[in-house]
């Protein structure tokens, strides 16, 4: 922790501005520098030893995702709230299982590159800079999406959007859904689809290559988001795409994909908010 007058509690992480130009290339080989003070449990050891191990965790990671939407259904209404419900129920287990697999391995969210720590203001500088780049990268992506959709069903394909149209003129609910889409979403989806799955892919031995672990990230990230239909997903994986390669590309910082991600969400609910009702 710095002491300097000029440090600031920091959005910087782990990375520095020198650690982009390492680039992707060394991502499998360099973990990332955590403070892991507490001992592994025995399932902790079983985790960071056995390749099958981490496959399982990676499987019940996601299958309580699909439980919890399936479960969800019975809880959610037709509210604009209730609605949210199984996704809202969805994420919250999957952050439950990655923190738990943390846990037991004695390990921190800053092994995938998220803490809180003490800074320079040209750091964090630097560090909103890599964000604003990666807002753009992820927003042109999206677009490439819609493009891609376009051609594919020859004629323009946009994501289905319906679901937040109660939000139209609603300040209370905008109110509501900001702190709640930046939580679950900004940080929580960031947590699981870049920090946990893009780290714990590079984890599995022969499996652990740059490429893969950034489309897998990617293509879950697009299937999550079925609500918003088949131009969603196909819009939603490019835009995953473009997120877990800034990832990998700023030396796995997460603050950078997570303001990144916020100002997005933010963007889109004052759209939904703005739009006639």
């Amino acid at each position: 922790m710095s002491s300097t007058p000029m440090s600031t509690p920091s959005i910087s992480s782990v990375s520095s501005p020198g650690t982009s130009r390492k680039g992707m290339q060394h991502f499998a080989a360099r973990p990332v520098t955590s403070s892991e003070n507490a001992a592994p449990s025995a399932v902790g050891l079983l985790l960071m030893s056995s390749q099958w191990a981490r496959w399982g965790e990676i499987g019940a990671v996601f299958g309580a995702a699909i439980l919890a939407l399936f479960l969800g259904k019975g809880l959610a209404g037709e509210g604009p709230i209730t609605s949210q419900i199984p996704v809202l129920l969805a994420n919250a287990l999957m952050l439950f299982a990655v923190w738990l697999g943390l846990r037991v391995r004695g390990q921190r969210l800053d092994h995938f590159g998220f803490a809180f720590r003490s800074s320079t203001w040209r750091r964090s500088l630097w560090v909103g800079g890599q964000s604003i780049l990666t807002f753009v990268a992820a927003i042109a992506a999206f677009v490439v999406g819609a493009v891609i959709m376009a051609n594919l069903m020859s004629q323009p394909q946009q994501a289905d959007m319906s679901g937040y149209n109660a939000m139209a003129g609603n300040l209370p609910l905008l109110l509501v859904s900001l702190p709640t889409v930046w939580f679950f979403a900004s940080f929580g989806e960031e947590v699981i689809y870049r920090g946990f799955l893009v780290t714990r892919i590079s984890e599995l031995g022969s499996w652990s290559k740059p490429w893969i672990a950034v489309a897998a990230s990617a293509v879950l990230f697009g299937v999550a988001h079925f609500s918003w239909g088949l131009a969603g997903m196909v819009q939603t994986t490019c835009m995953g795409l473009a997120l877990a390669v800034a990832y990998l590309v700023v030396g796995r910082n997460l603050w950078v994909t997570i303001l990144a991600h916020g100002a997005m969400d933010t963007i889109l609910f004052l759209q939904m908010y703005l739009q006639p009702s």
